[in-house]
């Protein structure tokens, strides 16, 4: 449930806010309240940023990989614990803290993380699908 709030831009925001909205098909009111959610959640978990891609927006670290990506990761470690995060840090390029950052914004957000991992083996999938196809095709 949404509570409506009255909020004053400078003319020249208000212009860039609805451009960006117009620019990914959304609402000024609903772009807004994405950029305010997620500015709250990158001083939650500083270090973490949000990109656009294919798959929508999500939130990867600052100059680094998505969340998702060392959290797929770190799923699939042959080990546990902080071994298991040294490791996946190593294999990222990554100071452990900046991974402890994602393992942290993964446990507030699960659902959001475990969807675009979710999405990203779909997609990989379908990939491997095609090319397979396309080999047989020329087999």
């Amino acid at each position: 449930m949404t509570t409506p709030l009255s909020i004053r831009f400078d003319a020249a925001l208000l212009h860039r806010l609805r451009r960006g909205a117009a620019a990914r098909g959304a609402t000024p009111s609903g772009w807004a309240q994405r950029l305010v959610d997620e500015g709250l959640r990158a001083q939650e978990f500083p270090g973490i940023v949000f990109r656009d891609g294919a798959s929508g927006r999500r939130a990867a670290l600052a100059a680094g990989p998505d969340v998702w990506e060392i959290v797929a990761a770190l799923r699939d470690a042959d080990r546990r614990g902080d071994s298991a995060l040294e490791v996946v840090a190593v294999d990222f390029g990554l100071p452990v803290g900046r991974a402890r950052v994602a393992l942290a914004y993964y446990g507030a957000h699960a659902e959001e993380i475990d969807g675009e991992i979710a999405e990203n083996e779909r997609a990989a999938d379908e990939a491997l699908r095609s090319w397979e196809s396309q080999q047989r095709l020329l087999a």
